[in-house]
C-alpha cells in the first residue's frame, strides 16, 4: 500500500484523527487532508464551552501541533476547499489542482444554519461554527451589554451561560415551551430552564421573532451595529449582540454534485462506506446505519467525529470494522455539566426516570417500549460507564431503576 494515496477531504477532528490512525495502523502511502480554513485542525465544543467562558485559549482546541503533521507526513492542504469530486476520475479538485486518490474519506461537517430577517436586517449577527465566530462573539460578551441569543439548543444555552457568566444582560428567544424540549423533553427540558432563570437569563419560549432591524449605534464601531428583535408577543427586545443559533446542516453539495446518496447527509452503512466503495464518510456529515439502534442516524457531536475518524481510518485500509458506539455528547453551563448516551428515535419515550436532585446531582433515564434508550448525568462522573451499560443492555431491571436505593452498578446487570 506504500503507493497509494488516501485523500481527506475536511480538516476537523474527524478528518485529523483518521489522518493520524492510518500512520498509527502502519499505512506507508500518501496521505493528504484538505481544509476549507486556513488553521489546522481543532476541536469545536470548546468554542462554545471553554474558550468563551475564559478558561481556555484558542491554541487548546487544536487537535495536534503542526509537528505532529510533519513528523508523519501528513500533507495539510489548508484554506483550500475542495470544489470538485470525480468518482470515475477518482480526483479531487482543489484550487487548480487535481488530486488523484485510491480511496477517499468525507469528513466536511455542517454549518450554521442561517436566519434571513437576521441577515438581511443590517445589524451585526454572530452565528458559532467556526474560529472566527467564536473571537467575534467572545470580543462581544461585556459587563452590561445586551445579548440576544435565538435558539434554545445547545448552541443556544452554552452562549447565553458564556455571556451572562461576563456580565452581560442576556434573553434567549426560543420558539418551544421549553428549551432543548426535542432533546430532552419536558420533565429535563424544564430543569435547564430553571437553571438559566436562576443565573438571570430572560427566557422568552413559546416566541418567535416576527422582524429583526437595526438600529444606529451609540458606542464604538468596532461593537457592530445593534439590532432590534421584534417578537410575536408583540414585544421588541434591543440588542447590543445578536447570535443566532438555530442548527446546523450538513455540507453536502460536493458529494450529491458528485452522485453519491444523499439524505440529511451522505448515505452510508454500519462500516461508514458510502453508495460509492471507496468514498468513506465521518464525522457530521455521515449518515450512518447504526447496527444496535436499528435505523440511520447522523451525530454532530465531538465524540461521534472523534470516534468515527478512527473507524474511517481503519477502514479505509480495508478492515472493514462496525461502528456502532452509543451517541455521546456533554454541556457544560454555569456549575452544572453534563453528559449523555444513547438516542431517542423519533417515536420518542414513554417514561423519564429521575433520580437525585434536579437542582444539583441527578441522574436520568428515558424508557421506550421497555428499554433504556437514553441516559444523562447531572455532576456525577462517576456514573457515566453505568449509563453506558445500562443504555446498552439487552434488558434492564427497571423496578431497580425506579428506587434510587438501589446502586446504579447494580440496576446495570441485566435480567435476561
Amino acid at each position: 500500500m506504500s503507493t497509494e494515496t488516501f485523500v481527506i477531504v475536511g480538516a476537523g477532528l474527524a478528518g485529523a484523527t483518521a489522518a493520524a490512525t492510518l500512520r498509527e495502523e502502519g499505512f506507508r502511502g500518501r496521505v493528504v487532508v484538505v481544509g476549507a480554513e486556513p488553521h489546522l485542525p481543532y476541536e469545536r465544543p470548546p468554542l462554545s464551552k471553554e474558550y468563551l467562558a475564559g478558561k481556555k485559549t484558542l491554541e487548546d482546541a487544536f487537535v495536534h501541533p503542526v509537528e505532529f503533521y510533519d513528523n508523519r507526513e501528513i500533507e495539510l492542504r489548508l484554506g483550500a476547499p475542495a470544489t470538485g469530486l470525480d468518482l470515475d476520475a477518482r480526483r479531487v479538485t482543489v484550487g487548480h489542482e487535481h488530486l488523484g486518490y485510491d480511496r477517499l474519506l468525507l469528513a466536511t461537517g455542517s454549518s450554521a444554519r442561517r436566519l434571513p430577517p437576521a441577515d438581511r436586517s443590517g445589524a451585526t449577527v454572530a452565528y458559532l461554527r467556526d474560529i472566527e465566530d467564536a473571537e467575534r462573539i467572545k470580543a462581544g460578551l461585556r459587563p452590561e451589554r445586551r445579548v440576544t441569543v435565538i435558539g434554545g439548543g445547545w448552541i443556544g444555552l452554552e452562549v447565553a451561560a458564556a455571556a451572562r457568566t461576563a456580565g452581560c444582560d442576556v434573553v434567549v428567544v426560543e420558539p418551544m415551551a421549553e428549551p432543548l424540549l426535542r432533546v430532552l423533553g419536558p420533565e429535563v427540558a424544564r430543569i435547564f430552564a430553571a437553571l438559566h432563570r436562576r443565573h438571570g437569563v430572560e427566557l422568552k419560549t413559546s416566541t418567535n421573532v416576527v422582524d429583526i432591524r437595526s438600529r444606529p449605534a451609540s458606542g464604538s464601531p468596532s461593537d457592530g451595529v445593534p439590532a432590534v428583535v421584534h417578537l410575536d408577543d408583540g414585544t421588541a427586545t434591543v440588542t447590543d449582540l445578536l447570535v443566532v443559533g438555530i442548527g446546523a446542516a450538513p455540507n453536502t453539495d460536493l458529494p450529491e454534485a458528485a452522485g453519491l446518496e444523499v439524505e440529511d447527509g451522505v448515505v452510508v452503512d454500519e462500516h461508514l462506506r458510502s453508495s460509492h466503495p471507496d468514498v468513506f464518510v465521518a464525522g457530521d456529515l455521515a449518515n450512518a446505519w447504526h447496527p444496535a439502534l436499528g435505523r440511520r442516524v447522523r451525530v454532530e457531536h465531538w465524540d461521534n467525529a472523534l470516534k468515527q475518524g478512527a473507524t474511517a481510518g481503519r477502514n479505509l485500509l480495508g478492515a472493514d470494522e462496525v461502528y456502532d458506539r452509543l451517541p455521546y455528547f456533554f454541556t457544560d453551563q454555569y456549575e452544572l455539566g453534563m453528559e449523555y448516551v444513547g438516542h431517542l428515535g423519533p417515536e420518542g419515550y414513554d417514561e423519564v426516570v429521575l433520580r437525585g436532585d434536579p437542582d444539583g446531582v441527578f441522574t436520568a433515564f428515558w424508557i421506550a417500549e421497555g428499554r433504556v434508550a437514553a441516559a444523562m448525568h447531572v455532576n456525577d462522573w462517576d456514573a457515566t460507564p453505568s449509563l453506558r451499560t445500562i443504555v446498552g443492555a439487552d434488558a434492564v431491571d427497571l423496578a431497580a431503576l425506579r428506587d434510587p436505593q438501589v446502586p446504579l452498578d447494580q440496576v446495570a446487570a441485566p435480567t435476561g
